[in-house]
C-alpha cells in the first residue's frame, strides 16, 4: 500500500488502482506550499469532518477528477450544494463496500462546523478493510474509550492518529489510543501547521519509545510504502 502525505491531515492512499484522499487541506498550508493541488488524481475523497483544515481543496479535487466524496450526511450535502456531483453519505457505525475495500464510519470526539459556518454533522473517523491491509484513520479526536471497540471487529495493522495537541490528543493519548486500537504502528498527523499544534518531534518520537510503539512522522509530499 502506498501512502503520500500532503500535510496536516491529508494522505493518498494508493490502494490497488484505486486512489483514496483523506481529509485535503493543502492550499491554504503554507508547509505545504510546493505541492500542485491540480495534480494530485483521485477516486475517492473520505472527510473526517466539516472544519477548513480538512475540507478547503475537497470540492476542487473532486470535480478535478469526477471522484467520490464519502463524508458524514451534513458534509456531502453541503458539497452536493457547490456541484460536486459523487457523493455517498455515512454516519457513525455506518458502513460502505467500496471497489478497493470497506469503508466504516466511526466516532470521533470533536466540533464539526462548514467554513462559511454551517452546521456539519459530527466529527468521525473510518476503518478502511482492504484486501491486504486494514487501517483505522481517527480524523480529529479526543481520546475515547469508544476506540476500543474497532479491535473487537477489526484486525488493524497501522493507524493514523492526531497527535497535535490543542484541538485533539498528543502524543500520550495518542499512545494510549494505539493500545485501544491494537497497533504498534502509528502514522502522526495534525501537528506543526498552525502555532497552537506545534510539536518537539524528538520529544514525540522518545514518547513512542517508551511506549513500544513505531511513531511514523512523515515529510510533506514524501511517499511510503507499508
Amino acid at each position: 500500500m502506498e501512502i503520500t502525505y500532503y500535510g496536516q491531515s491529508c494522505f493518498l492512499f494508493q490502494i490497488g488502482e484505486h486512489r483514496v484522499l483523506f481529509d485535503p487541506f493543502i492550499s491554504p498550508n503554507e508547509l505545504a506550499s510546493e505541492i500542485d493541488v491540480d495534480s494530485i488524481k483521485a477516486d475517492y475523497i473520505l472527510l473526517s469532518h466539516g472544519h477548513g483544515d480538512h475540507v478547503a481543496d475537497a470540492e476542487r479535487i473532486a470535480k478535478n477528477n469526477n471522484a467520490t466524496l464519502i463524508a458524514n450526511f451534513e458534509v456531502a450535502s453541503w458539497f452536493e450544494n457547490k456541484g460536486v456531483e459523487k457523493t455517498h453519505p455515512l454516519n457513525p457505525g455506518g458502513k460502505v463496500t467500496l471497489p478497493f475495500g470497506t469503508v466504516k464510519m466511526v466516532t470521533a470526539i470533536h466540533s464539526s462546523s462548514m467554513p462559511d459556518g454551517s452546521y456539519g454533522g459530527v466529527a468521525t473517523g473510518y476503518v478502511v478493510e482492504t484486501e491486504t491491509q486494514t487501517f483505522y484513520f481517527a480524523g480529529d479526536t479526543a481520546l475515547t474509550y469508544d476506540m476500543k471497540l474497532i479491535p473487537e471487529q477489526f484486525d488493524l495493522d497501522f493507524a493514523l492518529l492526531p497527535i497535535g495537541d490543542n484541538f485533539t490528543m498528543d502524543i500520550n493519548d495518542a499512545m494510549i489510543a494505539a493500545d485501544f486500537v491494537q497497533v504498534d504502528r502509528v502514522i502522526g498527523m495534525h501537528y506543526d501547521t498552525f502555532p497552537y499544534i506545534k510539536i518537539d518531534k524528538d520529544e514525540v518520537k522518545e514518547v513512542a519509545q517508551m511506549a513500544a510503539k513505531e511513531l511514523i512522522l512523515m515529510e510533506i509530499d514524501q511517499t511510503i510504502n507499508l
